[in-house]
């Protein structure tokens, strides 16, 4: 059946069946095929090629945007093929479309509408473009060497220059870029002040420390939605969690570090008073109670491997001031640092049976002194 396109209603997008082999190690020779995407307007025929690495989505989406840049206007409708990157489901009454490609139409006021299983027939705009693209550019370019993208990519629009503004259509006698002024131009709706950003939306439930892992990476949630099943949608530089279409969290994408990306208001209350002990707090509230205090704790932290290790022991030691006073576990941490005591159950032993309160055994001049790291001497057990 004949088929006639209105004026700026669709955009026939596919991929050409030919690859370019690029050079990406000059030493070794490798090469890596390019994939082309092609799209045509349906009225005038204007024609865009692009190279890619892959027919994967990021790259489907990115040539799209390009497509519409080079146009200069956004069409009503998108007609693609039933291949996996623009549709989940094929369904000749009801195609599932992918979220991310449906989210780039909606970006430009555009709709999808993928042409019917195993029927090329109702995209045949874009068949023809793909041949011309294959068999007058594509075939000009088959005996030159490239050692990019760019450079592949700089050859295409070199060629698609004349494509469509310097070589007319034979029958008409005009050229692509005419028909698209005149019948594609009035008709286009004009592209958003910003250009689509890719984004990537991805399932995942969150985790028990209401965490959600993204490409070795967490992103904490309010404490509330732990264990529920989100949704991430994942752009070069924001990650957005959502529940049940609900945006309840957004960070800034960070590397795959293992590491944790934590809102305090995230956080359950208790959480978040623990959270505020930090080493370098510990230190001044150690300081605040004493110089004996704040060297015990100091001696505390490097005593251990880690200082982490010494972290509950300081906190534990520093809370004693609430019951027995600021004086009293001062004195306490001075007999500590003399016995040689260094952990929270031997200070809190000192307060509790009132050692603090003794005055320390003067040691006799004459009496030789045990040095020994097995030996804590008699103070320690009076």
């Amino acid at each position: 059946m004949r088929q006639s396109h209105a004026g700026g209603e669709k955009l026939f997008v596919d991929y050409a069946g030919d690859t370019v082999p690029v050079i990406v190690d000059r030493l070794s020779g490798e090469t890596r095929p390019a994939q082309i995407f092609v799209a045509v307007m349906g009225a005038s025929s204007f024609t865009y090629a692009k190279a890619a690495w892959t027919q994967g989505l990021c790259d489907w989406l990115s040539a799209h945007v390009g497509a519409l840049e080079a146009i200069g206007g956004a069409p009503r409708l998108l007609v693609p093929d039933n291949a996996k990157v623009a549709v989940i489901k094929a369904c000749h009454f009801d195609p599932v479309v992918n979220r991310s490609y449906a989210e780039m139409a909606a970006h430009y006021d555009m709709a999808v509408l993928p042409a019917r299983p195993r029927k090329p027939k109702d995209k045949a705009k874009v068949e023809a473009a793909v041949l011309i693209v294959e068999r007058w550019l594509l075939g000009r370019l088959r005996h030159r060497t490239f050692y990019s993208l760019a450079e592949l990519n700089q050859a295409i629009a070199e060629l698609l220059h004349d494509l469509n503004e310097v070589r007319p259509i034979r029958r008409l006698g005009v050229t692509r870029r005419q028909l698209l002024e005149e019948l594609d131009r009035p008709f286009l709706r004009p592209l958003p002040a910003e250009p689509y950003v890719f984004a990537e939306w991805r399932a995942r439930r969150v985790g028990i420390d209401y965490h959600v892992d993204i490409d070795h990476h967490f992103y904490s949630v309010p404490h509330r939605f732990a264990r529920q099943p989100v949704e991430a949608r994942i752009t070069a530089r924001t990650v957005e969690i959502f529940f049940k279409g609900e945006r309840i969290a957004a960070h800034q994408r960070m590397s795959g570090n293992r590491k944790h990306t934590t809102i305090p208001e995230h956080m359950p209350s208790s959480h978040r008073r623990y959270a505020d002990w930090t080493v370098a707090r510990i230190r001044r509230e150690a300081a605040a109670i004493g110089p004996s205090t704040a060297v015990l704790c100091d001696l505390i932290l490097e005593y251990r491997p880690h200082p982490e290790q010494g972290f509950r022991a300081c906190l534990g030691i520093v809370r004693l001031a609430r019951p027995f006073g600021a004086q009293r576990l001062e004195a306490a941490a001075t007999r500590a640092i003399e016995i040689g005591a260094r952990t929270y159950g031997s200070v809190k032993s000192i307060l509790d049976n009132n050692l603090d309160r003794q005055a320390p055994r003067q040691r006799a001049a004459e009496e030789p002194a045990i040095l020994h790291p097995n030996i804590r001497g008699a103070r320690y057990y009076n």
